[in-house]
């Protein structure tokens, strides 16, 4: 394994390779070794080689062994040579996450062109924005979603195709490390999206620097729960496909259901997981509530927004914090996802408040400048500013806003260029840095500059609460003021919030209004949905006008608030109106903080109604504990819908990889 790293690796058999354990120790060294001349292709072609019956992917039902993806990604390859695309340009890739997703990945890498991910969830105008701003020399897609774009006119090449056609063997190189691997967009302060050019370089190190802390290998199983236009999914696809581990592709619809998808990481016995702290929040709420299902994570890596440390007490409480570890890693697409690394403990969720991101990538350098661009004393804000080997090219078609951001390094003699992320950031005494959220974030309150991520640092700080996000919405006299939305584990009374923030905090950071919420609302990536947030004056949701009793009348406002909607029937089935089980466990924990008492989870799954569930709340007492409840006699099917599914999922795989020669 140690030596030259061409192509020309001949594949071995498979028997001799699959669970062998010099092959992993071989693998697991080479990655932190790799020359860094080496293309992504290379590796994975090399990787592929050297255990081509282990399973690359699978998605649902289907899966595919590294031999078979590889000479897949060569066939849309060569097809793609035939339609002529400048070595090094670009090619837009349009299909649903799945496997033929990522051979067109690795096809268009094997072409020589560097890939535009575009998201099919995406508005055909959005779409048809970015196509027009990239120029792609082609594009891969399905029948199906070409049919969306009628005005497109562009080189097409739709999957599936014929296997027989192509010659399957390795392509010759057409790239090299400085070649382009993808150009992904991102959303821009103006309103017109802005593509970022990294390079194959800039991906291959993310992998070999971080090596020595994760020590990623062939059995690590993964997920992509992310849209692979979202540049977490850079980290989640190519940390297996280098490392010869697996990927587990999570269907749309899983990724959108957590109960889902807390069965499929069982079922899958997945040991990465990569997730935003806001999906992951829910996820830690549908293990709590349970049914409890066997779990496999060794690691949980953590982007995409800044962690708040208090929310992870309950999930250290029940897992503790040596397996799975927690990772929290501040990240940019401009500067290839990942630029920090902290492993969180327990003791940091019960005495961090701050959130911290800890050390840099050892091949890259965090500066933390005032607005003169020179560094700003311990303690003090400033621009957080990255210099290093993951700093990006630039951004496509946009000299002026690339200038602006990618600025010539100060504190290199080897030159280089440092990017100026818009992101604040301090050093705290202790040498631990500090994120406090975007530039763009502050806001003007009587004259006073405020930051919101200071201001959501001290809500956070109050005992039980686990998220937090402030905005500021204007007045009706014009002038900005905050709003603080926060989930916590109990109710929290306005004017005890408010008295301790008072307490810490000078008059103009102190919210205007308090907004206790069941959960926040995400978006597509995960991250928090501002701008789904209620507005702070327009009161609450008005509740069924039905209701009849005090109990009828507390269940129909909790439902509003959680069903968002206007107006409810005492007899609509909580499942049939758009509710999950996601959801009734939210409304359960709400119905027990504002009665004082415990409610079995079965009644919430047997009495599926306000007026069902009212009636049984008022007629039961106080129930202590679910031992003192009474059995349910109604099947619980719901209850047991994660548990089942998971077993039915992992019995489903063992049979298919045993009766393939896969692993299991």
């Amino acid at each position: 394994m140690n030596g030259s790293w061409t192509r020309s690796v001949e594949p071995v058999s498979p028997p001799e390779l699959r669970l062998d354990e010099t092959i992993r120790e071989s693998l697991t060294q080479a990655l932190s070794s790799i020359p860094d001349t080496t293309t992504l292709i290379e590796r994975f072609e090399y990787v592929a080689a050297t255990h081509p019956a282990s399973i690359a992917a699978t998605c649902g039902s289907d899966q595919i062994a590294y031999s078979d993806l590889n000479r897949t990604a060569n066939r849309i390859a060569r097809s793609l040579l035939r339609l002529q695309p400048a070595n090094g340009g670009v090619v837009a890739i349009y299909i649903d996450r799945s496997i033929p997703m990522l051979a067109a990945m690795l096809g268009v890498l094997k072409a020589g062109c560097a890939y535009l991910p575009i998201d099919p969830g995406y508005p055909p105008a959005r779409v048809l924005q970015t196509l027009e701003d990239a120029s792609p020399a082609a594009i891969v897609t399905s029948h199906r979603l070409a049919a969306r774009l009628p005005e497109l006119s562009l080189p097409a090449l739709l999957l599936p195709q014929p296997e027989a056609t192509e010659d399957d063997a390795n392509p010759p190189l057409r790239s090299s490390a400085d070649s382009l691997a993808y150009l992904m967009y991102t959303s821009g302060s103006t309103g017109k999206p802005k593509g970022v050019l990294v390079t194959q370089r800039n991906v291959m190190r993310l992998l070999t620097q971080t090596d020595h802390w994760f020590h990623f290998d062939e059995t690590d199983v993964w997920t992509m729960f992310h849209s692979f236009a979202f540049d977490f999914s850079v980290w989640e696809i190519w940390g297996p496909l280098l490392t010869g581990g697996r990927l587990v592709i999570v269907p749309f619809e899983i990724s959108r259901s957590t109960e889902e998808f807390y069965a499929l990481l069982s079922a899958e016995r997945v040991t990465v997981l990569n997730q935003t702290p806001s999906a992951f929040y829910l996820l830690d709420q549908v293990d709590a509530a349970g049914p409890a299902l066997p779990m496999f994570l060794r690691t949980v890596i953590f982007g995409g927004e800044a962690l708040q440390y208090p929310a992870l007490r309950n999930w250290f409480q029940r897992h503790g914090d040596a397996k799975p570890r927690l990772i929290n890693m501040y990240g940019i697409t401009e500067t290839t996802v990942h630029v920090t690394y902290r492993e969180v403990t327990a003791a940091d969720a019960h005495a961090e408040t701050d959130s911290l991101i800890g050390e840099p990538i050892p091949d890259l350098q965090l500066h933390i400048l005032g607005p003169d661009l020179k560094p700003v004393p311990d303690g003090a804000e400033g621009e957080l500013c990255v210099g290093g080997a993951g700093v990006a090219r630039g951004y496509l078609n946009r000299p002026e806003l690339t200038a602006q951001r990618f600025i010539p390094d100060p504190f290199s003699a080897s030159g280089g260029l440092i990017y100026r992320s818009g992101d604040l950031a301090r050093r705290r005494a202790d040498g631990q840095l500090v994120y406090l959220g975007r530039n763009d974030h502050q806001v003007k309150i009587n004259g006073f500059r405020i930051e919101l991520g200071e201001v959501e640092a001290a809500v956070a700080a109050f005992p039980g609460i686990r998220q937090v996000c402030v905005l500021a919405h204007p007045g009706p006299d014009g002038r900005q003021r905050l709003a603080a939305y926060f989930v916590a584990e109990t109710a929290v009374p306005t004017h005890t919030l408010s008295e301790f923030l008072a307490a810490r905090n000078p008059a103009q950071m102190l919210p205007s209004f308090y907004i206790q919420m069941s959960a926040f609302p995400l978006t597509s990536n995960g991250k928090i949905d501002r701008a789904a947030l209620p507005g702070p004056v327009s009161g609450s949701i008005p509740p069924s006008a039905e209701a009849r009793t005090a109990m009828q009348q507390r269940v129909a406002d909790i439902w509003s608030e959680v069903l968002e909607a206007a107006s409810l029937s005492l007899d609509d089935n909580f499942f049939d109106i758009g509710g999950s089980s996601i959801l009734l466990i939210r409304i359960r924990k709400e119905l027990q903080t504002q009665l004082g008492r415990e409610i079995p989870i079965t009644w919430m799954f047997e009495f599926t109604t306000i007026r069902a569930i009212a009636d049984k709340l008022s007629d039961a007492g106080t129930p202590h504990s679910h031992r003192d409840s009474p059995p349910s006699t109604a099947p619980a099917a719901a209850l047991d819908q994660a548990r089942e599914q998971a077993r039915r999922q992992r019995d489903a795989f063992a049979r298919m990889r045993t009766a393939k020669g896969g692993r299991s």
